[in-house]
């Protein structure tokens, strides 16, 4: 769903832009909140990740593809605010590296596939996790919701912003429709990768799943007899001692292999907007990108004619580039708590055993 130079006139784009900017410095505020020294390289390899993931675009209909946002996927990860920076810097090297989603656009890019992604699944997710009783089950089904609903939402509101400010006419409500089908289909995907990845984690570290946190442990007593009596005990503390070079070695090979090797395979076929953009002919207005011939535009690298190894330096390079800028950022924001560690991140909260 990355916007093109072209698709909005001045004054929505500087809106956007301005609104983004608002937005992405409160949760440089929030994110400390959500941050210390040890969940900080976690948030590296979040974006890191969304990166990677979202070079795999996957097939949702004749013709169209759809990848990852990446909104919900982050935030029940490290946090809602931490969430929407993830994925900003994800935009950022994908726009200034890779010509990918417009300089003009990024704030409308920003607003609509980090924050609103963000803020409408951690809603969506954190309303189920409260209506149901809470176990470690719940969450990634809460998230595959939440994800799920994120995507369309994203969609509507692209609309809703083409229709105030774009730069071809459109049938708000055509495109509406069209917009909001074939992005319920790739929020299913979306929902599944993300559902996916956060059991992943949670079968390994559950302490480092910030929507997990709240959880109590469940102990089972057995009587003299052979019964058994179940009682919600106190909470499991997280163990300052584990350390995360497991999850992160683990994390990043994923990562790499992702956008190395499997990138290769992704569907060629257009994502969800540039199709309707196509169909409904609303992308007349579309224009070149501004850092169309950098080295590694279009997600290749000048020079090197095979293909593969093309793409996948591309994307191992931008991995590097995407951890190295947002650990960079997530360093300088964290809350600096020697004392308690991963203790004093959670502020006494409880977490499933």
């Amino acid at each position: 769903m990355h916007v093109p130079d072209g698709f909005f006139n001045a004054a929505v784009s500087l809106g956007a832009g301005a609104f983004a900017a608002a937005g992405l410095a409160v949760c440089l505020r929030g994110a400390r909140r959500e941050l210390d020294d040890r969940t900080a390289p976690m948030a590296g390899l979040v974006a890191a990740f969304i990166f990677a993931v979202q070079m795999l675009n996957f097939p949702v209909a004749a013709g169209t593809s759809g990848h990852l946002l990446g909104g919900t996927l982050a935030a029940v990860l490290v946090g809602p605010y931490t969430a929407v920076l993830c994925v900003a810097v994800v935009l950022l090297v994908q726009g200034f590296f890779f010509a990918d989603g417009g300089l003009t656009a990024l704030g409308i890019n920003i607003t609509i596939m980090a924050i609103v992604t963000a803020v409408v699944g951690w809603a969506v997710f954190r309303l189920i996790t409260r209506a149901v009783p809470r176990s470690r089950a719940v969450i990634p089904v809460a998230a595959f919701v939440g994800a799920a609903v994120s995507v369309p939402v994203a969609a509507l509101v692209f609309t809703l912003l083409f229709w105030i400010g774009g730069t071809a006419p459109i049938d708000v409500t055509s495109v509406a429709l069209a917009m909001g089908g074939v992005h319920v289909l790739i929020g299913l995907g979306e929902g599944l990768i993300t559902a996916l990845t956060i059991s992943s984690v949670l079968a390994v570290r559950p302490d480092l799943v910030y929507g997990a946190r709240g959880l109590r442990a469940k102990l089972v007593l057995r009587t003299a007899g052979g019964g058994t009596t179940e009682v919600t005990g106190e909470p499991a503390a997280p163990s300052p001692a584990r350390g995360l070079r497991p999850l992160l070695i683990g994390g990043a090979l994923v990562t790499v292999l992702l956008a190395g090797v499997v990138s290769f395979y992704a569907s060629s076929s257009p994502d969800g907007l540039e199709r309707v953009a196509g169909d409904k002919g609303f992308n007349a207005g579309e224009q070149d990108h501004a850092l169309g011939d950098s080295p590694l535009s279009d997600y290749g690298v000048k020079g090197v004619q095979d293909e593969r190894l093309a793409v996948g330096i591309a994307g191992i390079a931008g991995v590097a580039i995407t951890v190295a800028a947002g650990g960079a950022i997530f360093y300088a924001v964290r809350r600096r708590d020697r004392q308690g560690g991963l203790e004093g991140a959670h502020d006494g909260e409880k977490i499933t055993a």
